[in-house]
């Protein structure tokens, strides 16, 4: 009886084996594309077609190990952890059923907040009915499991009760889509049979060309990205993002790892390509080689360098784009000719006819201005003594032509000039540049330097007298040789440098989490990105190097401590000890960061007067007043024309008493 009994169970399981066999093998295909059900507002999209094979070279790698280092990361990646045990422990069975194909992508579903969504290949594993219902069994009892309907749809519900909260489920054709954003599986739903990001033809298009020889592909949809950065800032008004964003469709890129402490993508960027910008006229003139590195200092903490075959070239199509915006076009046309009127000169020959094939934006990080952003614009010349006449005549025609305040002044053989006519650099480049109001310039080999303060461009005129420049720093020449040396845009990060300023960018969580972690995002010391005009394309190359903290650490104090030697060599500061009539009154540089002012002031860290002076020009010209910290008179004497002139005193700190005069 038992034997018969055995036989009976035996034989109904096989037979059940059998129809699922059958249904798994033989019934027809009805399979759906991923992508397909992606929602539609994704901002990023990760496709890998295997997850297994790709986790195991991420979670060898030396990044991924310093990584698990960080408190945070780690708890933050501790499924993963668990997840890469399960993988170990069940690899001969992963590769029985084989690497499914799995889509991971990032949605703001609501003000500041972002979520994932998921999405598996489960191919003919999908018509196993069983593995639908046994979900509850697999959850176990730390999970309360139910379902509901949505669409026509069953939306299974997996509630975790330790960490209250609710994974979201569904089977779709051959896909399980899932997330913990319940609208996120409802909207994937909603576009199954209507999909939009698989069927933008834009997408398409750079699916198609991007390579897949990487650990994955990773998409961007630029139409989001303001809202997905607007999670960490508060401060999103930048009108270089606003024209990526209105211009910009879809990157794609092919993701790998180099050396195992490198990580590369690859790839191509497609855009509207009626769009009237600066960057879609730059993809329509070529490239050209970088140079502007021979003066950017070492603490260049952002290098962004425009590139064309000509700059006649570019600026026509520039002016081509801006025609097809009526309004814009007007504007920019009627700012230009009230300049040539004005000051009888015109723009095009004065200007334009001597910049070469290269702009560059550099960020500087100085602590001479900690208040103010250095911000340069760096123009190449194509020849510079014909940009030095131009400009000179420039100078003149303001001289003659206006009331409007022209000064100048020399910095070790330098002339740096002030300019106050607003709207300067909008005429060469465009709403790009348009928050620089007051052109100060230099001129440095064959590059004409403009900027906001004064300072930065004292900060490149000395780091380039002593050397202290990126084209001479090793680490830089080595990232640098990852990308081509022609290209249309090229942007670099030097990320312990700009590491202020993405503190300042930051909304008050991000800000405590980025403090809180800088070890380990300064760890990727250095950022590149490069993209070459090729065809209706970007061509794109990425490229970030990790460093181990320790060793970035004692560089950047290495590097500090040999500009302040290199500096010192130059004597351009000399610091004296011994205090008598002739040292005393041998006073620092000031540094204004405004050549207008009338008085320069500079203060304790109380904020109480360490030394005042009367400015004329941006040169010390009047009365120079200095005080101890207990606001007893310290000196006083003249200036005229930055030069000390007349009787000079200085008192004693104490008694008020005269200690030392001197006459200049």
């Amino acid at each position: 009886m038992k034997k018969k009994l055995f036989i009976g169970i035996t034989t109904l399981l096989l037979l059940f084996i059998a129809y699922q066999v059958f249904i798994f093998t033989s019934a027809s295909e009805n399979n759906i594309n991923p992508i397909y059900l992606i929602p539609k507002d994704a901002v990023f999209v990760i496709d890998t077609e295997r997850p297994i094979d790709t986790w195991d070279e991420i979670s060898n790698s030396i990044i991924w190990k310093h990584l698990q280092k960080n408190t945070y990361f780690k708890e933050v990646t501790k499924s993963l952890n668990t997840l890469d045990k399960t993988f170990q422990k069940q690899k001969k069975l992963i590769e029985q059923v084989g690497e499914r194909d799995l889509l991971v992508s990032i949605h703001v579903y609501k003000p500041k907040t972002y979520g994932l969504f998921y999405t598996v290949d489960l191919q003919k594993f999908s018509k196993l009915k069983f593995l639908q219902s046994s979900i509850a069994k697999l959850a176990g009892e730390g999970f309360n499991v139910t379902k509901r309907t949505y669409k026509n749809h069953e939306i299974i519900e997996v509630y975790d009760k330790k960490e209250r909260k609710t994974l979201y489920l569904s089977f779709i054709q051959n896909q399980l889509i899932a997330s913990y954003i319940h609208s996120l599986v409802e909207n994937s739903i909603e576009q199954y049979n209507s999909p939009v990001i698989g069927r933008d033809n834009n997408f398409i298009e750079i699916n198609q060309e991007t390579p897949e020889e990487g650990f994955f592909k990773l998409f961007i949809q630029y139409k989001y990205l303001n809202k997905y950065l607007a999670c960490f800032s508060n401060n999103m008004n930048y009108p270089m993002l606003e024209t990526i964003q209105k211009s910009w469709l879809y990157s794609g890129l092919d993701i790998g790892l180099k050396e195992n402490s490198i990580i590369q993508a690859e790839g191509y960027t497609n855009f509207l390509s009626s769009s009237d910008n600066y960057l879609t006229a730059l993809q329509k003139s070529g490239k050209a080689k970088r140079s502007i590195a021979k003066i950017a200092p070492k603490n260049t903490a952002l290098y962004l360098s425009f590139a064309f075959d000509s700059f006649d070239e570019f600026y026509q199509n520039f002016q081509l784009l801006q025609k097809e915006n009526k309004a814009s076009f007007e504007g920019y046309t009627k700012q230009v000719s009230e300049v040539e009127n004005r000051l009888n000169i015109s723009v095009k020959e004065d200007v334009y006819s001597w910049i070469g094939d290269e702009i560059a934006l550099l960020h500087i990080d100085d602590a001479i201005s900690k208040k103010q952003k250095n911000i340069a614009l760096v123009l190449k010349t194509k020849d510079i003594t014909k940009a030095t006449e131009k400009l000179k005549h420039i100078v003149t025609k303001i001289k003659e032509k206006t009331p409007l305040k022209f000064k100048q002044l020399n910095y070790h053989g330098h002339t740096i000039n002030y300019l106050d006519l607003k709207g300067f650099f909008k005429m060469i480049a465009g709403n790009l540049f348009e928050k620089m109001e007051k052109p100060y310039f230099t001129i440095l080999d064959e590059y004409v330097v403009f900027s906001n303060s004064p300072n930065t461009l004292k900060e490149i005129i000395n780091t380039q007298r002593i050397g202290y420049t990126l084209a001479s720093d090793q680490k830089f020449i080595e990232f640098n040789d990852q990308f081509d040396e022609a290209s249309s845009i090229f942007g670099y990060i030097n990320t312990p440098y700009i590491y202020n300023d993405l503190i300042s960018l930051s909304d008050t969580q991000t800000r405590k989490s980025i403090q809180k972690n800088k070890e380990y995002i300064t760890s990727f010391s250095q950022m590149g990105f490069q993209l070459i005009s090729k065809g209706t394309f970007f061509e794109n190359y990425i490229t970030i190097a990790y460093e181990d903290p320790k060793t970035l650490k004692q560089d950047i104090l290495a590097d500090k401590k040999l500009k302040k030697e290199l500096l010192n060599s130059l004597k351009e500061k000399e610091v004296t000890t011994a205090v008598n009539e002739n040292t005393i009154f041998e006073l620092p540089e000031i540094f204004p960061n405004d050549l207008s002012a009338s008085v320069f002031i500079k203060r304790y860290d109380d904020g109480a007067v360490e030394f005042s002076v009367e400015l004329k020009n941006g040169r010390k010209h009047g009365d120079y007043r200095a005080y101890f910290p207990n606001g007893e008179l310290k000196m006083k004497g003249k200036y005229k024309n930055d030069v000390q002139t007349g009787t000079w005193k200085a008192y004693d700190e104490n008694s008020g008493d005269l200690l030392f005069k001197k006459r200049f």
